[in-house]
Formats: C-alpha cells, structure tokens, sequence
C-alpha cells in the first residue's frame, strides 16, 4: 500500500520531539524512503509553520509548532472569573473540529485544575495557556499561590512534600472535604497522555501509556504549575477511566491503583514497617487497592509483613492487590502472604 504525504508528515510530527536531532533518519528508515524524499516533507512543514529548525549541520535540530496558541491573564479576586466560565469563553471556541471525547478530556482537566486554583491555591493571578498542534493539545495553568506540595504538607502535617505527591497519586485527597472529593488531581493525571506539576522545586510527572510515574527536582518559580497534553486522535473516554477505579460496576470511587515507587525518597530501599505505614495511609477509604511495584528492585521482609500480613488482618474488608513485582519482591511478598495464612 502507497504511504501519503500525509501518513508521512504525521509521523514526523508525532516524533520529532523524540527525535529532534535525528527525525530525518528515524522517519526515512520506518517508510524505507531516502533522507532526500524526508527532507521534502520536512520543508513543507517548516513551510506550513508546523515545524521549526535551528543549528546548523550536525547541530541542527527540528522542534513541532503549534497551529494555535493562546494565553490568558487572569485576576483572581473577590469575584474570580469561574472555570466554567474561562472554559466556555476563551478555550472551547479554539478547539474547531477536534473530536469530541478529546474535548471532554479538555474540559474535564482544565476545569478541575482551574478549581483548584480558585479554592485551593491562595494565588492572586493565574496565567492558562493552550497550544493546539495538529496531533496534541496542551494545556497549561499557573497561579502565583502557596504551592500544591506545601499546602497539602502543611494540612495534613506531613514530614515532606514528597509525601505530598504520594498522598495524590491514591486518590481522594483534599485539604478542604466539605467541598471537595479529593477525586480531580486522581482522574485527570489518569485520562491524559502526559500530565505534569511543577511546584516548590518538585515535578510529578505521570505518562500513558505505559503508565510511568516519576518525582524529580526541578527548578520552579513559585506557585503551581501544571501540564496536561493529549493526543488529538486519542480513542480514550472519561467514562472508561472513571470505570476502572469501581468496584463491581458501583460507579462509586471505591479503588486505587498505588505506584509504590512513590513511596521512595531518592535513591532508598523500602525496608521499614514506617515506610510502610506511610504507603498504607487511606487505604482504608478503599475496597481495592493495587499496588503497582514497576521499578522497585526490592523491598524488606518488614515492609512487606506490615502491608500484606498486619494490614490485611486488621483491615479485611480492603483488598490489596499487586502487579509488576520482581521475583526478589514477589518472595516477600509471598512469604508475608504465608506467615498471615493467605497464600
């Protein structure tokens, strides 16, 4: 089958950002064309305004661009301009003919992240940006308030902000109940292709879809800011991510699934009945808990006892589940299993 101009300019366009360097070879090699046949398609796109190049020669270097790009100021003060509001007036009529299921996942995050702004973050001004390329949307908001890590550190008194993120990623938290679910920050890091905060030198960063999760440091101004990004021809429903947290079809925010790698501070082993405790916090606001051991190459007999035997007997009606254990934590995990008489 003859591949179009435009099959290959999409590729182009998906990639280069991983390949920015090397996108001419990368693309020729995957549809068996020359570098010159690439470079056409390439010049067309700078052309376009799609694409931009700097260097030169062995230093040149190709970025995407976006067809749209907005950027809203906005005061927020005794009577703030609603996330309804913001979304309906200024970001919706830029969207023209995107497809609607990636829309709704527009909305969704931008209102629940602009929400929080307004209830949550102490911010005077807020700065929301969207750029609209032909294969993603970005979006973006920022507030000049406490900062996210610091607020939910200094309201629920934990010992560091990493806990903080910890804490976000299981779900329902909220530093306000009688308002909130606690359920926004869960589901939107969950229902885009990359979903990223940046605040008190710290970036939390989850992408689909191989669902890594990463806590890093990083520079930052001051306040929140966050990214979210989908992909414009994402086939994902809100709907079907909301379903998978529920327990036999309740429609009920009733399971979780816990990256462990989380739990870690910089480069530890998680060996400790306190790490553990820590990890555990809330669980019992769940009947399913998956805990999700990716990159984590060992855990201690002490930790796994306080999670899967002490736990588990003391709270039976939360299920604990687990995925992607290595054989060396897998056996502890089974060794607690067997010590508690559940294996």
């Amino acid at each position: 089958m003859a591949v179009s101009s435009e099959d290959i300019r999409n590729f182009i366009l998906r990639n280069v950002e991983d390949h920015p360097k090397d996108i001419t070879l990368f693309t020729a090699r995957n549809f068996n064309l020359t570098r010159q046949g690439v470079l056409r398609h390439i010049r067309a796109l700078i052309a376009d305004g799609l694409l931009s190049v700097s260097g030169r020669t062995r230093g040149r270097k190709y970025s995407s661009q976006p067809e749209t790009k907005k950027t809203f100021q906005i005061e927020i003060n005794d009577h703030p301009k609603e996330e309804d509001v913001v979304w309906r007036n200024d970001l919706l009529p830029l969207l023209g003919d995107i497809k609607e299921n990636v829309v709704n996942i527009c909305q969704y995050g931008f209102t629940e992240m602009f929400n929080n702004v307004l209830e949550h973050s102490e911010a005077s001004e807020a700065i929301v940006s969207i750029g609209i390329y032909p294969h993603k949307v970005i979006l973006f908001v920022n507030d000049n308030g406490i900062g996210i890590f610091n607020k939910i550190q200094s309201e629920l008194g934990l010992d560091d902000k990493r806990h903080a993120i910890l804490e976000l990623s299981k779900g329902k938290l909220t530093t306000d109940p009688a308002k909130h679910t606690g359920e926004g920050i869960f589901f939107t890091s969950r229902i885009f292709d990359e979903y990223a905060i940046l605040s008190s030198d710290l970036c939390f960063l989850h992408t689909e879809p191989n669902d890594d999760w990463l806590i890093q440091r990083e520079k930052s101004e001051g306040g929140t800011s966050i990214f979210m990004t989908i992909d414009t021809s994402s086939e994902r429903e809100i709907g079907e991510v909301f379903n998978k947290f529920s327990v036999d079809d309740s429609f009920g925010f009733d399971k979780t699934h816990v990256p462990v790698l989380l739990s870690k501070y910089g480069q530890e082993n998680l060996v400790s009945r306190s790490q553990a405790k820590r990890l555990l916090a809330r669980f019992d606001r769940f009947k399913e808990v998956l805990l999700d051991f990716k990159d984590v190459d060992l855990i201690g007999q002490a930790f796994a006892d306080e999670i899967f035997r002490v736990f588990c007997n003391s709270n039976p009606e939360v299920n604990i589940e687990f995925t992607n254990a290595n054989n060396q934590v897998s056996r502890m995990i089974y060794r607690a299993l067997s010590v508690a008489g559940r294996k």
